[in-house]
């Protein structure tokens, strides 16, 4: 058998290659400006980490797509939700080089740009949808009758970022769904959906819960009436409270989705008992889906804000309506809504119920 041929870095990573791809329109490097080059670099470089956030994305949502997953097996999926919480706050630093491209700077080359818009980026499309983004909150992006049709060609032929979204929505389920289904299967009080009774024993927890939020709440909003001396801040106080009280109860009957209502009632369940052995690694994947949901929000965020420094309020090249488009999908492209809300419902562990099969959740030996 043959030796192994000395590889060299620029065959493996191919730089020659790589570096003959950043002139856009331009035949050569010497007919396009430093700026220019900037911007595509910039954005050639969110693509390289959309890739790696789709490979990631898919591994922890395969993990989860099983009937059964064993507790090992939940630190992989932590460590690919860590490892794209980091993508998202290195790529959030790459705005500030484009920040460095002034106003006057960029209408210099924008007009080439007219029909294009990051709208178009279909792996940030992808992992939209791989995350688990709802098809109805989608915000449209000017005159085409949905997101997926803005991603055909001019002559409206099929393109390649149109097969690459086509793809991800027949690849089921999103990373949510079987985020959901895993913890509809979790064991609420030792007992799982379908236990003997699991139904009556589920509600027998809630209603033990819900007596003590209603306790710590009131407990709260007895300290804070105590303190406040004026009476009309007192009555608005007390029914914000009162308000607050009734909360968990209306978050937890889920529209009468039962099956909604049990993987809420999961949620909490991690949270509050989140020092039981059994619970070590679902506490951290939760703790990681929120991490990775708030840097993928100060992305969008981020974004808006770059675009309003450099170019104001105009139209986009895509025809979109700009800065207002991109802020409004940084307010409503949430996608774990329930579990950021279960941040407001918690309660210091000691007042909550004692388990009655704590020991279910404990070390096994032997």
């Amino acid at each position: 058998m043959a030796a192994p041929k000395p590889l060299n870095y620029w065959d493996y990573i191919r730089v020659e290659e790589l570096l003959t791809l950043q002139r856009g329109l331009a035949k050569s490097d010497t007919e396009i400006s430093n700026d220019e080059v900037m911007f595509i670099t910039v954005h050639q470089v969110f693509e390289l980490w959309f890739k790696l956030l789709l490979r990631e994305l898919a591994t922890a949502r395969d993990l989860f797509k099983g009937e059964h997953v064993a507790e090992q097996e939940l630190s992989g999926a932590v460590r690919s939700l860590k490892r794209m919480t980091a993508i998202f706050r290195v790529a959030n630093k790459h705005w500030e080089v484009m920040e460095t491209l002034t106003t006057r700077e960029y209408l210099g080359f924008r007009d080439k740009l007219m029909g294009a818009s990051g709208f178009q980026s279909a792996q940030l499309r992808q992992v939209e949808i791989l995350f688990g983004l709802d098809d109805a909150t989608r915000i449209p992006l000017g005159a085409e009758s949905s997101y997926v049709s803005a991603l055909r060609s001019h002559d409206a032929k099929p393109s390649p970022a149109l097969a690459r979204v086509q793809k991800s929505l027949a690849d089921t389920p999103t990373f949510k769904d079987a985020i959901d289904a895993w913890l509809f299967r979790t064991p609420i009080d030792g007992v799982g959906p379908n236990g003997k009774k699991s139904e009556r024993e589920l509600e027998r927890f809630v209603a033990r819960f819900n007596a003590c939020y209603e306790r710590v709440v009131e407990g709260t909003a007895a300290r804070a009436l105590s303190i406040t001396p004026a009476k009309a801040d007192k009555a608005r106080l007390a029914e914000r409270y009162e308000s607050e009280k009734k909360a968990l109860a209306v978050f937890l009957a889920a529209d009468g989705d039962a099956r909604k209502s049990r993987v809420r009632c999961a949620m909490l369940f991690i949270e509050t008992y989140r020092e039981l052995p059994l619970l070590a690694w679902p506490r951290e994947v939760l703790d990681a889906i929120v991490e990775l949901e708030q840097h993928f929000v100060i992305f969008r965020q981020r974004h808006a804000r770059m675009v309003e420094r450099i170019i104001g309020r105009r139209t986009g090249t895509g025809g979109s309506a700009g800065v207002d488009y991109l802020d409004k999908t940084a307010l409503e492209y949430r996608i774990f809504r329930d579990l950021w809300a279960v941040r407001t419902l918690q309660i210091p562990r000691a007042a909550a119920p004692e388990l009655e099969r704590g020991a279910f959740y404990a070390f096994k030996s032997g």
